[in-house]
């Protein structure tokens, strides 16, 4: 049975809960004290003035009703900025000029209007790029398709092979943004072992090679017996995102290596190309969904490192671009807890 927690200020009555204008409750606060004060001093003195008594608490009225003009002013703000982002519109933001609750109140909601402003934005990005990966290797397997069905081309292995290409880009697509909705959910549970990290960089590699992205990998242990402590299959996924990205902005015929080292207390992984690098005002945003850094037709979904980032830092570790020591070419580095 759920349990309910009743405060002592949710027991008090609320007499004024019925008043719809904040004005209108200051005005009778300002009327109820009043009154309770000048009865209190007549009941002492015995007597006082009834013009000096009602002259008094007129001028207090039209204070408090001017004082709470300028004081719920951000809140009839709020009120018509909550309706246009009702209506989509996030754009409005409150003018907050003062220390209080109401200040506060109004900072915050500004906060939260670019917050979902910038959700919005995202979503809408997310349909469109997701519309344009879709309709990409749709429209070329369309076409294959169409030209056996029509004759135009025999079903020889080149065509073949091109149709598949096709749909396991299809494929990968699908199973990243799936993998993408698990994150954000959080519905993706670690499953933490102790393996040889040669072990694991080796198998990766291997997988990479059967690809054949025309480069070479090389790979580098410091120490080779080290050991690290993660959930294989996702270390295995983050390597094998970071080998095709390499690979696809290396050149043809070069060399991808790929730099393991422990640490004190951690465990380095350095995966580095000889392309053209990555620029430094772009080194955060290619972690970032749907974005392919200097090759926007590379072939790639766009989602390769965004998947990496978020399963790296699902193990309390770390990713990014470093400076390439020979100074050329693109250098990206996870960093991993060794416990």
């Amino acid at each position: 049975m759920k349990r309910v927690i009743v405060t002592v200020a949710e027991l008090l009555p609320r007499p004024l809960d019925r008043v719809r204008s904040i004005k209108l409750k200051l005005a009778i606060l300002m009327l109820a004290s009043g009154g309770v004060a000048f009865a209190f001093f007549n009941w002492q003195i015995g007597w006082l003035p009834p013009k000096t008594t009602i002259t008094a608490m007129v001028l207090a009225l039209v204070l408090s009703q001017v004082l709470a003009h300028g004081m719920t002013r951000p809140l009839r703000e709020m009120t018509a900025a909550a309706r246009e982002m009702a209506k989509g519109d996030y754009t409005r933001r409150i003018r907050a000029t003062t220390r209080d609750e109401v200040g506060e109140l109004a900072q915050a909601f500004s906060q939260m209007a670019g917050d979902l402003g910038d959700a919005d934005r995202q979503r809408r990005e997310l349909v469109a790029n997701v519309s344009h990966e879709l309709r990409t290797p749709i429209t070329a397997l369309s076409g294959v398709l169409e030209n056996l069905v029509d004759g135009v081309e025999d079903p020889d292995p080149a065509t073949l092979k091109t149709a598949l290409q096709q749909t396991e880009r299809l494929a990968t697509l699908v199973d990243e943004l799936l993998d993408l909705s698990r994150l954000d959910a959080g519905a993706i549970p670690l499953h933490k072992t102790s393996f040889p990290l040669a072990g694991l960089l080796s198998d990766v590699v291997g997988e990479a090679a059967f690809a054949g992205r025309g480069v070479r990998f090389e790979v580098a242990v410091t120490p080779p017996e080290a050991v690290v402590t993660a959930d294989r299959g996702r270390l295995f996924q983050v390597v094998a995102n970071l080998l095709e990205n390499a690979a696809r902005h290396g050149p043809a015929g070069g060399v991808v290596r790929i730099l393991a080292e422990t640490r004190v207390g951690e465990v380095h992984i350095d995966v580095c190309d000889e392309g053209p690098g990555i620029a430094p005002a772009d080194r955060t945003r290619v972690f970032e969904r749907f974005t392919r850094g200097e090759r926007p037709t590379g072939g790639g979904t766009g989602l390769g490192l965004a998947i990496a980032r978020w399963a790296v830092e699902l193990h309390g570790g770390s990713i990014g671009v470093v400076e390439p020591s020979a100074g050329t070419g693109g250098r990206i580095r996870v960093t991993l807890p060794t416990a």
